[in-house]
């Protein structure tokens, strides 16, 4: 029986004819300047100046998220990425030289950043704009060509995508694929050079899985229960207003969001009255007026309301204590900014990522507590610490991990171009932003030129008494 080959196989699959045009054009991408990569990116930066009043409507359409929220978490974050990236781009590209070790005297070595290929990029639905602009523009500015997924969750904002990348890019650049996950499946048995995936864990394993069968890059951008620690020297006003702001915004759908509290014993009553008067200043007073204010985005559709409303059931059920929220509508999918007392570690709400406006708050009498809650779960995206205790930072900072950490406020390193954003262990793998994404988008390259001058010919065969002397002599210079 013959076995079908990989490539017989590919050639059935639907987007095998965009991946091919793509591939076919990757080569002349890879030889462009940064000039020429910098005025793609600054039409695509002018498209989405145009196009604001459409992002707005469209992300609104999809989940309710407010205009205020559109501009800071989905515009204006695509805008300083491309800005950070065209002032630099320049530099970044330029080869770098490194050092020569003593025994290869006469060679100059260099490191120069390439383009991977063809990049495939499958964003999120909870911030459908940006998180695929962002690492698109990465892409772009390293000089490969990338085929865009964008979720299916938010069908508004991936049309409004679609036809921003007709408008901008030549689909032999960059082209977007739309539809359901039998569309990512298909696009998962493409050779790609390189798969960026931003999502679950669950999905997240495939892509790894997709990337392995080709031996190529990948870059996993997941989630996880992002813990706060709230200790006995924080100042607990601003405390509660950070987290509220970091765990509400988006309505709790942010993969940075503070999933869940561990507040030290003496200060629980406080934190908790402060986070009420928070959600009250932000939202409104009452329940009504919460679900009315045009200020809190809904869950993107029936299975994330779902799944967070039976969380939110069991663990009441369980014993936990709705301190403020609880309420919640089915046939808008809205779930009230919920905060939750009296929670263990093995209450329904701990038991995996929330990714909704549910708030749960667990106590502590000792700073163990609180490292050994986070070290049983898995290692978070992000953390959190409100302290001015400099021995309780630097500890739970040594004896913890996370793939990034904010102290005295949350999400905001997000926004820090200068800073590497990614997880680690089930959070992600590698990471983007600035040039930080530069580089996962690039290949590392080492040249080494030799010149007329070179030691190592004393070295070359036939091995004789004099080259093993020089062999010896050599050895001993690093002993």
């Amino acid at each position: 029986m013959r076995m079908v080959s990989m490539d017989e196989q590919a050639r059935k699959n639907p987007f095998q004819e965009a991946f091919e045009r793509l591939r076919a054009r990757r080569w002349e991408m890879s030889r462009t300047t940064a000039r020429e990569r910098i005025e793609r990116l600054e039409k695509l930066r002018r498209a989405i100046v145009e196009r604001r009043e459409a992002i707005y409507r469209a992300i609104h359409a999809d989940f309710r998220k407010p205009a205020a929220e559109v501009e800071t978490t989905e515009i204006l974050m695509a805008l300083t990425e491309i800005d950070h990236i065209v002032k630099n781009l320049a530099k970044w590209m330029k080869p770098r030289k490194v050092g020569t070790p003593v025994l290869l005297t006469g060679t100059r070595s260099e490191v120069r950043y390439e383009a991977k290929g063809v990049v495939l990029i499958i964003s999120p639905w909870n911030y459908p704009f940006q998180l695929l602009i962002a690492p698109l523009v990465a892409a772009v500015a390293a000089g490969n060509c990338a085929l865009l997924k964008p979720s299916e969750k938010t069908p508004h904002t991936a049309a409004l995508i679609d036809q921003l990348i007709r408008d901008v890019f030549d689909p032999s650049e960059v082209t977007v694929a739309l539809g359901g996950p039998e569309v990512s499946q298909a696009l998962l048995e493409l050779p790609f050079d390189h798969f960026f995936f931003t999502g679950g864990p669950k999905v997240g394993r495939k892509v790894m899985e997709a990337a392995a069968k080709f031996l190529a890059g990948v870059t996993l951008e997941l989630g996880g229960k992002s813990p706060a620690v709230v200790d006995e020297t924080a100042d607990i006003d601003t405390a509660a207003e950070r987290i509220a702001f970091g765990k509400f915004l988006n309505g709790g759908q942010t993969c940075v969001a503070p999933d869940y509290v561990m507040v030290h014993a003496s200060k629980e009553a406080e934190f908790l009255s402060k986070l009420g008067q928070t959600l009250a200043r932000f939202y409104g007073t009452t329940e009504e007026a919460r679900k009315a204010t045009p200020d809190f985005c809904r869950m993107v559709d029936d299975g994330q309301f779902n799944r967070v409303n039976k969380l939110l059931e069991r663990s009441v059920a369980s014993g936990v204590r709705v301190v403020e929220g609880g309420t919640v509508d089915p046939t808008s999918r809205y779930i009230a900014p919920t905060v939750l007392a009296d929670v263990k570690p093995e209450s329904p709400i701990m038991e995996e990522e929330i990714f909704g406006p549910v708030l749960p708050v667990l106590r502590y009498q000792r700073l163990d507590e609180a490292v050994r809650q986070i070290r049983e779960g898995t290692k978070p995206l992000a953390m959190y610490i409100f302290s001015h205790d400099r021995q309780n930072i630097d500890r739970l900072l040594a004896e913890t991990s996370a793939g990034g950490t904010c102290v005295n406020t949350t999400v905001v390193h997000f926004s820090n171009a200068d800073l590497p954003f990614g997880g680690i262990g089930e959070s992600g793998v590698g990471n983007y932003h600035g040039e930080f994404g530069f580089r996962t988008f690039s290949h590392e390259r080492a040249v080494l030129r030799q010149g007329p001058l070179s030691f190592l010919r004393t070295m070359f065969p036939p091995y004789t008494e004099k080259v093993r002397k020089m062999q010896r002599m050599a050895t001993r210079l690093f002993e």
